[in-house]
């Protein structure tokens, strides 16, 4: 979001034939959420063109990268690492020191597995925090911490250059091209 400090999403892994949606549901709620970019490792690399494409249609800025090297990316870091994981501290008993060390400038990535992540990751986190210490969605734990990250203001967000609008209705959907708006 504009003036932020940089706020990254990591999703760590992929397990193909099991993960392609929620991958790409990964990058898109990270977009939707709130973050600059999503960086995409392993197979699920081949993800990136769903999301830009999204970040084409409605709007950005954002961006999609990847990495072959998720460890050296923790390691060369500079500033706060969040790994979302349900065997984390929970979210309301840290998000407070998060919010204030983004808020002070520090960039923070968001770390988000898939299968089961290597115990060094759970050791290169600044903190691992747990949405709840019940299994469930990593698309789930994303979004509440990042709400919780903003305070519900990521909500408002203005999107640049979008070619396409989703126009709120009670009833209906309605998508409206960029020049049927101007």
């Amino acid at each position: 979001m504009k003036g932020q400090p940089d706020l990254a999403v990591l999703r760590l892994g992929h397990r193909p034939g099991r993960d392609e949606r929620m991958t790409t549901h990964v990058g898109l709620t990270a977009r939707a959420l709130g973050a600059d970019r999503v960086i995409l490792s392993g197979e699920g690399k081949s993800q990136g063109d769903t999301i830009e494409d999204i970040t084409e249609r409605f709007g950005g800025p954002f961006a999609v990268e990847t990495t072959d090297s998720p460890v050296d990316l923790l390691e060369e870091w500079g500033g706060t690492i969040v790994h979302l994981t349900m065997y984390g501290l929970p979210v309301q008993d840290v998000i407070g020191e998060v919010r204030e060390e983004f808020e002070r400038g520090d960039p923070l990535l968001v770390v988000v597995g898939a299968g089961k992540v290597p115990w060094d990751i759970y050791d290169q986190a600044t903190d691992n925090v747990a949405v709840t210490n019940q299994p469930h969605s990593e698309v789930a734990s994303l979004a509440v911490f990042l709400d919780r990250l903003f305070e519900g203001k990521e909500l408002d967000r203005e999107w640049a250059d979008a070619a396409q609008t989703v126009v709120p209705k009670a009833e209906g959907k309605l998508v409206e091209d960029a020049d049927e708006t101007e």
